[in-house]
């Protein structure tokens, strides 16, 4: 086996798998932002969209064999991937392809994670991979696969799964595992009402990340198996991992980083308040996760746009961002931005104030707003002397609440529009 750049895997192992993306999932508990696009399609991090981050690490890792699999309102999701993630070149077998749900092998669409898989049985027969890693598209996080195929193959494991510890009061979102002395999994519960701690560590569980490394013969069989059961819900957490238990080697992977060999950073920005707290972290000083790292670029599809601009200089009536943020062609006119994200093309007019906010693109705020916690969807034009985040009786009037008071704010929301 060979290492690449900055010890990651490079090697037979990456050129020999297959990454397959779920990204058909709604992801409900986004509220409104999801009501148009997919979860992996909602803007994240000020110029990225969430699936950019698995795709991104995969690129990075070494596997450029990657199909995403999509279903619920992709049409945003498709075409960003058109735009942004064609420079692999097919000439090489790399490719980033779109698979979305067309009833290939039955009547009905996507039917549970591994009944996704399972419809694309013969395009991944096809690609002929020795092993096929599967990942949620809807996670944040940065992540060298190879190392977790090493493992893989090291402990001749039949399936490994990406874990990670999390607070035991948050374990019951999570897949929850047990594991023995060499992180062999004995136990596994999808969502528990009342979730297992980690031996020695009372406070804490190990919880699934939804990534899963397949020797792929065993993969086919398994799925095979499941698709016969006409109990099964046909879910990889709920269905076919339990069922692996007691057959096969099943094996946990903690995540970690490599630099500290601490817990690696990873969200699951579902929920509003974990996904503005998730953008909110970005504009520290040192976040955990480094958007500015070279060794480990996100990569996307950008248009292209002038550089940030910020005018007039007078009191009361300065451009100016502090502690924020700001993509290419945004234009802050006299106006005070902190603590805030501003993705691309943001207008903010004179005399508005916006803080401790995450402004999608081609918002364009109208003077003398004010706005505060807040997520401001894209296209939104919030009309002059609009005060959003600084009263939440009459802010739930017209917008969601989510409960640590962000406010979300949607196009629909703010009434008819062309």
């Amino acid at each position: 086996m060979t290492t690449g750049h900055s010890g990651r895997f490079v090697s037979r192992l990456t050129r020999e798998t297959l990454a397959l993306v779920l990204a058909g999932g709604r992801g409900s508990r986004l509220k409104q932002l999801t009501d148009w696009r997919a979860k992996p399609a909602v803007p994240f991090g000020g110029k990225f969209r969430i699936i950019d981050f698995p795709l991104s690490n995969c690129v990075n890792s070494g596997i450029r064999r990657v199909a995403v699999l999509t279903q619920y309102k992709s049409h945003s999701l498709l075409r960003h991937i058109q735009h942004g993630w064609s420079f692999l070149r097919a000439e090489l077998g790399e490719f980033v392809e779109l698979l979305p749900a067309q009833q290939r092998i039955e009547t009905s669409w996507y039917e549970g994670t591994a009944n996704a898989v399972l419809q694309n049985f013969d395009i991944i027969r096809h690609h002929d991979p020795e092993w096929v890693l599967i990942l949620a598209g809807d996670h944040v996080y940065k992540m060298d696969y190879g190392t977790m195929l090493a493992a893989h193959v090291e402990n001749e494991a039949d399936v490994t799964v990406g874990c990670i510890e999390v607070p035991l009061a948050e374990a019951s979102a999570f897949g929850v595992m047990a594991v023995d002395d060499d992180y062999r999994i004995t136990e596994f519960e999808e969502k528990p009402e009342h979730p297992k701690s980690m031996p020695g560590h009372a406070d804490r569980a190990l919880a699934s990340m939804g990534i899963y490394v397949f020797s792929t013969r065993v993969l086919f069989e398994e799925l095979g198996r499941d698709h016969a059961n006409p109990a099964s819900a046909h879910d990889f957490g709920r269905d076919i991992i339990p069922s692996l238990l007691g057959r096969l080697r099943v094996q946990a992977y903690p995540f970690r980083d490599p630099q500290n060999g601490g817990q690696g950073y990873w969200r699951d920005v579902g929920t509003v308040d974990s996904f503005w707290e998730s953008n909110m972290e970005l504009i520290g000083v040192s976040p955990d996760l480094n958007l500015y790292d070279v060794d480990w670029p996100i990569w996307t599809w950008q248009e292209q746009v002038p550089p940030a601009k910020f005018v007039f200089d007078q009191e009361g009536r300065r451009g100016m961002a502090v502690d924020s943020m700001v993509s290419g062609g945004c234009i802050v006119s006299g106006a005070r931005v902190r603590r805030s994200l501003l993705f691309s093309n943001v207008r903010v007019h004179s005399y508005a104030r916006v803080e401790d906010s995450v402004v999608f693109p081609q918002v364009e705020v109208g003077r003398h707003s004010r706005i505060r916690r807040a997520i401001i969807d894209k296209r939104c034009v919030i009309p002059p002397g609009t005060v959003i985040g600084y009263d939440h009786a009459e802010d739930a009037r017209r917008f969601h609440i989510s409960p640590r008071g962000i406010v979300l704010v949607t196009r629909d929301m703010l009434g008819p529009h062309d």
